[in-house]
């Protein structure tokens, strides 16, 4: 078992954050974790990485108990937290070299697998630039990177899509999903559209429990959308939006955004709008599932208990 854990629970002073928290994932592939912000997700990732102890309850990262054997379980664990661990001072090598150093792994393999992430991650060609002059983008690849150096049982990424403009969003999923073919990868969202993309099955906390655990297709059966929010610099005339091939409707809610109606797959609509965006000059900075999509289906599953 990659990844167990049993009744998991914690709370600050008196509140409990979350609450009998069981997951149990046994081999590669990617396994969302979804819930709206403050459900109770990062604390139970901290958990999961060692970086909390837990009020009550057992984590175990390849059979081994975290609180027992915290060592030996975190050279299990690559860890991207919502806020990459990034020193800004330090030359892409020098950051990944240190990283290494911090998981202790044998001197004669860091140059190895410093070269290997680097080329995996597509930051090979600025291994001498300082972190503090890399884009967003790249500095999320440089995260990734520190996380899949020692090459772990189990990758978890908080949010790791967040505040990325559309073009570097579908850049780090290409990545994501390039890694869960070796690897476990544990991936927290509270965007819907970025959990249905990306994930096979999908674990729901809200209010500090789970109230949902099964395929990406069981939880589609609850999450029936057909509109997306974009936010553009330059918007079009609503009819230039209608010409992308699956758009049905289009409503503008402010100057710079609007809603869009589709039909058909999401993420093939999202790559259509991109790409018209790009040759018609909108200027798009973000593109997500409309929000109350996912607020009524936490509506429905925690009224019914999952």
């Amino acid at each position: 078992m990659i990844l167990k854990t049993e009744n998991l629970s914690h709370k600050y002073s008196s509140n409990w954050a979350i609450r009998d928290i069981n997951i149990e994932i046994a081999e590669a592939g990617i396994i969302g974790l979804l819930g709206s912000n403050g459900a109770g997700k990062s604390t139970t990732m901290n958990i999961i990485c060692g970086t909390l102890n837990q009020t009550e309850g057992n984590v175990f990262i390849n059979d081994i108990d975290v609180r027992k054997h915290p060592m030996e379980a975190k050279k299990q664990i690559g860890f991207l937290p919502q806020t990459p661990p990034l020193y800004t001072d330090l030359t892409i090598d020098e950051y990944l070299v240190y990283c290494a150093e911090l998981r202790l792994m044998d001197k004669t393999k860091i140059k190895a697998a410093v070269a290997e992430v680097k080329e995996r991650c597509g930051i090979a060609h600025f291994s001498s630039r300082l972190i503090n002059n890399l884009s967003g983008g790249y500095r999320q690849r440089v995260g990734i990177a520190q996380a899949i150096l020692h090459k772990p049982k189990l990758v978890v990424m908080d949010e790791p899509t967040n505040g990325l403009d559309p073009n570097q969003m579908i850049e780090a999923r290409k990545l994501i999903r390039e890694i869960a073919e070796e690897h476990t990868v544990l991936f927290s969202s509270h965007v819907l559209s970025e959990v249905n993309l990306l994930c096979r099955e999908v674990i729901m906390i809200e209010g500090g429990r789970i109230v949902f655990s099964d395929s990406m297709d069981a939880f589609n059966s609850y999450a029936q959308s057909n509109a997306v929010i974009i936010r553009m610099v330059n918007p079009p005339a609503t009819a230039d939006i209608l010409k992308v091939n699956g758009v049905t409707e289009v409503n503008f809610l402010s100057d710079k955004q609007a809603r869009v109606f589709f039909e058909g797959n999401e993420d093939e609509i999202t790559a259509r709008l991109v790409a018209a965006s790009v040759a018609g000059g909108w200027g798009l900075k973000e593109i997500n599932l409309e929000k109350g999509v996912l607020d009524e289906v936490f509506k429905q599953l925690s009224n019914t208990g999952g």
